[in-house]
């Protein structure tokens, strides 16, 4: 996977108790599970695809 970046992240009561209930559906710890639900709003908003597609049309032009 290379290299990873830690970032402190600071979540109101309310917030975490929503992330709380998320636990054993999207992982068992705090940092997986905060790591996939960035990664799925990024999915769902198109940002990952539109990334990949951009790479690849860099990558074709050279």
């Amino acid at each position: 996977m290379g290299k990873s970046k830690r970032v402190l992240v600071s979540f109101t009561e309310r917030q975490w108790k929503l992330i709380e209930t998320l636990r054993g559906e999207m992982g068992d710890g705090d940092a997986d599970i905060v790591r996939n639900i960035v990664l799925g709003w990024l999915t769902e908003k198109s940002f990952i695809s539109e990334s990949a597609k951009n790479k690849m049309r860099k990558n074709n032009e050279k």
